[in-house]
């Protein structure tokens, strides 16, 4: 202790001179515009590289984990795409009308690879950071997917970044349907386990069963028909009585999330202005 005492005795002017310059940061960051918009923008610079760097780290450690996944969903795809061009050839007898169909779809979308360099799924409002942003081509509005299914929606983009709302973010609204029976509703996310959401708004004619896969329906702007968004694990009545509601398993793990792709649609901004013009023609004729 005397040592201690001893120490702090003999540098007190160093330990004085740290004490007055921090004090003179705050007073000049926290009390002039200018400087504290300076310092914002730096620090948000700083603080992306950083997450940056801490998210490479974490990928080269879970290159294993990722290969298992990866080996194990192409070859879940793999028979997918057997049984369809079985199918397809028991119908039309043309071996090669599965990939025309196939190339046909994709070549209305442009994928733009990203890494995810900041992620949040126990929070009441979670987002996501990715490494691109409009210089890379990427907007807001634009959806975000994985290997294993939906992600989210870009919501905000800077130059080198971007900010997505992901499925686990209660202002999150994406159209689905359940595979292979047409019936449509809208996947919500209200807190609870990052594994689980519900989806809202499936008519009470509609019939299902627990184990049907949910996919996107295809009729929002955002993303294409067919993503896998999850599992029924349970079917609940409303409150008010007049649709289900239907506990899901979401098919994307957001606790392990690394690479997503964003989806550019060469026609999504003509939609979106299209659909923008909709609503507000209905709002000015319901003020008449």
């Amino acid at each position: 202790m005397r040592n201690l005492l001893d120490f702090i005795a003999k540098y007190n002017h160093w330990f004085l001179f740290i004490l007055l310059e921090v004090t003179s940061f705050v007073l000049l960051f926290q009390y002039n515009s200018y400087q504290g918009s300076v310092w914002l923008s730096s620090a948000n610079v700083v603080a992306g590289k950083v997450y940056e760097w801490n998210s490479s780290v974490e990928q080269f450690f879970s290159l294993t984990h990722v290969n298992k996944e990866l080996m194990l969903r192409n070859f879940y795809l793999e028979r997918q795409v057997n049984q369809l061009r079985a199918q397809m050839y028991d119908i039309t007898k043309d071996t090669t009308s599965v990939q025309r169909n196939k190339l046909q779809m994709l070549s209305q979308y442009h994928l733009i690879p990203a890494k995810v360099i900041s992620n949040s799924v126990n929070r009441n409002d979670n987002f996501i950071t990715l490494d691109k942003g409009s210089d890379d081509g990427i907007k807001s509005d634009m959806g975000v997917v994985c290997g294993n299914g939906v992600v989210g929606i870009v919501y905000l983009v800077s130059k080198h970044y971007s900010i997505v709302i992901p499925a686990l973010n209660p202002k999150s609204n994406i159209s689905c349907s359940i595979r292979g029976r047409g019936y449509f509703g809208y996947l919500h996310w209200s807190g609870g386990p990052s594994q689980q959401a519900f989806v809202d708004d499936i008519p009470r004619h509609a019939h299902f069963k627990l184990g049907d896969w949910i996919i996107t329906s295809g009729y929002s702007s955002v993303f294409p028909a067919g993503v896998l968004v999850g599992k029924i694990l349970q079917a609940y009545n409303s409150h008010d009585g007049l649709s289900y509601r239907l506990k899901v398993q979401l098919s994307t793990d957001f606790g392990n999330l690394r690479d997503v792709c964003v989806v550019d649609e060469p026609n999504i901004k003509e939609r979106v202005l299209l659909l923008n013009a909709a609503k507000d023609s209905l709002k000015q004729k319901s003020n008449y």
